[in-house]
């Protein structure tokens, strides 16, 4: 699940990213609203967090430019706690608005909430032969053990959920799961993927996760 969080206040930003980040989602943070209006030309998110005051293109207007192209969710997070300026948000768009300071658990449940509404709804469960992830609950086992993933392991393992039956290259998961651009001397796709299959193959007869040779790897159950 994809974030635009678009903050010039470094601090918050920072904190709302690693927060988002610890929970299992991908963010990525614009401090301004030129880079904002970049990257959502650029790029497909599932939700956009927004603050109002913003150098270079302030939110409503950053708030027009969503909504004449596309039904994103966007929440916004702002100082300007009057009603006039809540109405304004709402009615150019918004689908929710949250008044600093905030506590992040609050955020962290309308952001759920959103992103439970829309046609981009998430996924919340995926099943192969006795693997099940429920990923609101952030909860992976397998028959009756439940396993223990680190926030990587299971972005990791739900990626390949997503994608079963797909060979996806290390290329793509180190982007998807990493943010990164593939450098072809890091292994770091090689040795997740190692430490995920002892959690989620090892003490098991039936292998989920295969490797073919040169282009990737690929999760599906092959009996």
């Amino acid at each position: 699940m994809r974030i635009l969080l678009v903050e010039d206040e470094s601090k918050t930003a920072d904190y709302l990213a690693r927060g988002l980040g610890e929970v299992g989602y991908r963010v990525e943070v614009a401090r301004d609203g030129l880079d904002g209006r970049h990257l959502i030309e650029e790029a497909d998110f599932d939700l956009v967090i927004l603050d109002v005051m913003l150098p270079g293109l302030d939110g409503w207007e950053l708030l027009r430019l969503i909504r004449r192209n596309g039904q994103v969710p966007v929440l916004f997070l702002t100082a300007r706690d009057a009603v006039e300026y809540r109405v304004k948000g709402l009615e150019l768009g918004a689908d929710d608005y949250l008044v600093k300071p905030f506590s992040f658990v609050e955020l962290l449940a309308r952001v759920r909430t959103l992103l439970r509404r829309g046609p981009l709804r998430e996924r919340e469960c995926f099943q192969v032969a006795e693997l099940h992830m429920n990923v609101l609950k952030r909860r992976v086992t397998r028959g009756e053990t439940r396993l223990a993933l680190t926030n990587k392991e299971f972005a990791l393992l739900q990626l390949l959920l997503e994608r079963e039956g797909e060979v996806l290259s290390r290329t793509l998961i180190a982007s998807e799961v990493w943010g990164m651009n593939f450098d072809s001397d890091t292994n770091v796709v090689e040795v997740a993927v190692r430490r995920l299959r002892a959690k989620v193959d090892d003490p098991f007869t039936r292998r989920l996760i295969h490797t073919e040779r040169g282009m990737g790897y690929v999760l599906e159950d092959r009996g």
